[in-house]
């Protein structure tokens, strides 16, 4: 995944990602990194690699399960 793209590009996918999670906080959470280590790949200042991706990867996962199941209760509850 790495190879199609820049470094610029994999830092702004990353920022990107960081804010679907929620933001800096809560996405240092997920990902068990610290905030300002977040920003410091965000800056370009550290390089994304292809581990912090599969990571972000599967924050991202977990999210959309969690965000499927909250769903899921309020439509069976007639609210949605």
């Amino acid at each position: 995944m790495t190879a199609s793209f820049t470094a610029e590009e994999l830092c702004e996918h990353f920022a990107h990602c960081v804010q679907i999670l929620g933001g800096t906080t809560a996405a240092s959470r997920r990902l068990g990194i610290d905030e300002r280590a977040i920003r410091r790949f965000i800056s370009g200042e550290r390089p994304v690699g292809p581990g912090l991706l599969k990571d972000a990867a599967k924050a991202l996962r977990v999210l959309a399960e969690e965000a499927t199941a909250a769903e899921a209760r309020i439509t069976a509850a007639g609210l949605g």
